[in-house]
């Protein structure tokens, strides 16, 4: 028995649609003209051997002067007699007379425990700055005024 050959089916080409593409209008921009930079011609340099850099000498260290004083400061000033009790009644410079303060403060143990500052006044210094506490800057304010020129 003989098969009997297959037929062929004819398949049906369908027809594809083509779709029609839209032309998009392109926008015309101006392209930037990149500005060309003009390469500087490279001079041959001869090759020297590198000298090692020259070493500065080392700056002379300046003897330290001592600061002068100012001649305000030393001009010597007479204490008034409440002053005299702590520091004595000879002419002093301003300076010498606040050592010598600060020495009597120092040896009666006056400065506070707490804060070192402030100075607790004995029957001398509560008769100088008429307070039983002074800071260390309102004293020299408060001497000012038991000062006189020599």
């Amino acid at each position: 028995m003989k098969k009997a050959p297959k037929k062929k089916v004819a398949k049906k080409k369908v027809a594809k649609k083509k779709v029609a593409k839209k032309k998009v209008a392109k926008k015309v921009t101006k392209k930037k003209v990149a500005k060309k930079k003009v390469a500087k011609k490279k001079v041959a340099k001869k090759k020297v051997a590198k000298k090692p850099p020259k070493k500065k000498p080392a700056k002379k260290a300046k003897p330290k002067v001592k600061r002068k004083p100012n001649p305000a400061f030393m001009a010597p000033m007479v204490p008034d007699a409440k002053l005299a009790v702590v520091v004595g009644d000879e002419a002093m410079p301003r300076t010498e007379i606040t050592k010598k303060l600060w020495d009597y403060i120092k040896k009666h143990n006056l400065q506070d425990k707490v804060n070192r500052r402030m100075i607790n006044s004995d029957w001398a210094l509560k008769d100088l700055f008429g307070k039983s506490a002074v800071s260390m800057f309102e004293m020299n304010k408060l001497l000012q005024s038991h000062l006189k020129k020599a």
